[in-house]
């Protein structure tokens, strides 16, 4: 039994040995080939390290430059600070008391917000208005561009990225949203609140167009200084708040003054119409509505108003009981429309054009979308809610941000937290730069503000000051001032001059002097620039037909025996438009 069991182990054995070793001859080139695949994924892998640390460092190359070149150009006067790949916190487009109110909160929140100002409404509707004597805090009253460069000051101490520029398309289906600007940004956002607004309404009467910044007008503040308008009478067309204080505003002008009201009785506060009620240079003509404009030529040279008269009747009555009021200039305020056309596609909108938010809150019908102030307001429309809807918008997108996991929050660097916190709490009530502001009421004290570092590409001292106080220090011969300087640089040089006309309550010159400031930097030299205040030189002012403020002439004198060529650009334009006339008279 014995020698049973040691034979079978044996043959166990044996038979062990026979299965390793065919398993060994089975497995054996399975080996050698792995082992040299092993050499070849060796060498391979030695080659595709000396690419990829290649590539990486190329990689990395371009990444610098992506990160550090937005950061030298905040410091100078272009803002783009955010590369591609990255997704902003908030989007705030539209500035005035909304804007820049959620701008404040947000840059407080350290969510470095990107707000678009706008080209040519920075600021808003108060940067067309005098004396505002309704927004707590200012006891004396203050100007409305005031208040607003304020405002823009404070947003821009606590990190607020501030750019001049419009949004011209919005793509809310897509999350993160997209927003692209005419200036070329296309940036994305996790958020966006909209403060657009809202634009003057116009009459459309027949001859509307053809008279139109030449005698008929929407802003008694940027154009009711204009010499052509002075000591001729004049209509207002409105019965509200802007048609009473625009009223009372160009009787500093004018010995006549009609106030044209549609109903029969003026929606202006009580105090207003007192104003109006009380002051002997002002008529008001109830249930009266406007037909027409009429006039002269306003394609010829002029040094009083082309318009000669309006066309009024009883709103009972018609064209039946049409007269002609004599008035040389024809001002607007009726009332605005929304801002809303970028949103139509994506956003519950109201009969009347008003965005439609939840009751109480800032929340739209999209979810991480806001809106805050007139355009959102088809009721109140006041500074002070507008500045209030701006705080609930910022707040609301913080926490929408925060619940999901969204924020990414920017910090300003160590030494700019400093200067905020050291910064005095109240701002200048010029801008920042001690400019006068004169033809105010308002007494507010002013102290210089320190500057936050923060990226604006409109926010530069240069911008808000007279760009004429640069000639104290200019050693290019750009920038000059006054009649006497144009007379001599016009006998005397045969570069290009750039002559704005100004005054120093007009709101929408304050928007376009750091749009001047950046493109006169790149031509300092190559062109002069003439500032000219049309309340100290009316007859220059009439001789060159300047029917209101900003004006901007091109004076091209390379052909001087032909007589300078003028070019003339009212309102504020973009950069570009102004750029491209100097270009064109320097035959660049």
């Amino acid at each position: 039994m014995a020698n049973t069991r040691h034979t079978n182990s044996s043959r166990c054995s044996k038979l062990h040995l026979h299965i390793v070793h065919f398993t060994l001859l089975a497995i054996l080139p399975l080996l050698l080939s792995a082992a040299a695949s092993a050499r070849v994924s060796s060498r391979s892998f030695r080659q595709q390290t000396r690419e990829y640390s290649s590539r990486g460092q190329q990689e990395q190359q371009q990444a610098t430059r992506r990160f550090f070149l937005p950061s030298l150009r905040a410091s100078g006067s272009d803002a783009p600070t955010t590369t591609h790949e990255e997704v902003e916190n908030v989007i705030i487009i539209g500035s005035g008391p909304a804007g820049y109110t959620a701008a404040i909160y947000s840059a407080r929140a350290n969510l470095k917000p990107v707000i678009f100002e706008g080209t040519s409404s920075t600021g808003g509707q108060l940067m067309a208005t005098t004396d505002v004597e309704n927004f707590p805090g200012f006891p004396e009253g203050i100007l409305g561009p005031d208040l607003m460069m304020n405002m823009r000051k404070q947003a821009a101490r606590w990190g607020a990225e501030l750019e001049s520029d419009d949004v011209i398309a919005v793509d809310l289906q897509s999350r993160p949203f997209h927003v692209k600007s005419a200036g070329g940004r296309n940036l994305k956002t996790h958020s966006i609140i909209i403060a657009t607004g809202a634009v003057a309404k116009r009459l459309n009467l027949p001859n509307e167009v053809k008279y139109w910044s030449k005698g008929v007008t929407a802003c008694a503040i940027c154009d009711g200084a204009a010499p052509m308008f002075s000591g001729e009478p004049l209509a207002v067309v409105g019965g509200g708040d802007s048609a009473a204080e625009e009223a009372v505003y160009l009787t500093k002008y004018s010995p006549q003054i009609h106030l044209l009201v549609r109903g029969s009785s003026m929606r202006a506060s009580k105090a207003l119409q007192d104003r109006v009620l009380g002051n002997k240079k002002i008529t008001v003509h109830y249930n009266t509505q406007v037909l027409d404009v009429m006039g002269d030529d306003p394609d010829l040279p002029f040094t009083k108003s082309p318009v000669t008269g309006v066309k009024i009747a009883p709103v009972s009555e018609g064209a039946k009981g049409a007269r002609e009021l004599a008035v040389r200039g024809l001002f607007y305020a009726i009332g605005h429309d929304p801002n809303t056309s970028l949103f139509e596609a994506f956003l519950d909108i109201d009969k009347k054009g008003y965005v439609t938010v939840q009751p109480g809150t800032p929340s739209t019908s999209l979810e991480g979308v806001f809106a805050a102030g007139d355009v959102q307001d088809p009721h109140w429309r006041q500074a002070v809610t507008a500045a209030g809807s701006g705080c609930m918008a910022a707040l609301a997108a913080e926490r929408y941000l925060s619940v999901r996991g969204l924020v990414r929050e920017v910090h300003q660097p160590k030494e700019e937290e400093e200067k905020v916190v050291a910064a005095p709490a109240t701002v200048s009530a010029a801008g920042g730069n001690g400019a006068s502001s004169s033809g105010s009421s308002s007494s507010s004290s002013s102290s210089s503000s320190t500057s936050s570092g923060s990226t604006s590409s409109g926010g530069n001292s240069e911008g808000v000051q007279s760009m004429a106080l640069l000639a104290e220090s200019d050693q290019s011969n750009t920038y000059h001032k006054g009649e006497a300087a144009l007379s001599e640089l016009l006998a005397s040089s045969s570069k290009p001059i750039l002559v704005m006309f100004m005054s120093k309550t007009c709101g929408p010159c304050r928007i376009l002097k750091p749009i001047l400031g950046r493109v006169l930097k790149e031509f300092e030299g190559q062109v002069h620039f003439v500032e000219i205040d049309i309340e100290e030189y009316p007859d220059l002012t009439m001789q060159s037909s300047v029917a209101g403020t900003p004006t901007v002439q091109v004076m091209n004198l390379k052909n001087r025996a032909e007589g300078e060529e003028v070019i003339t650009l009212r309102g504020v334009k973009k950069g570009s438009e102004y750029k491209s006339q100097i270009i064109e008279a320097l035959d660049m």
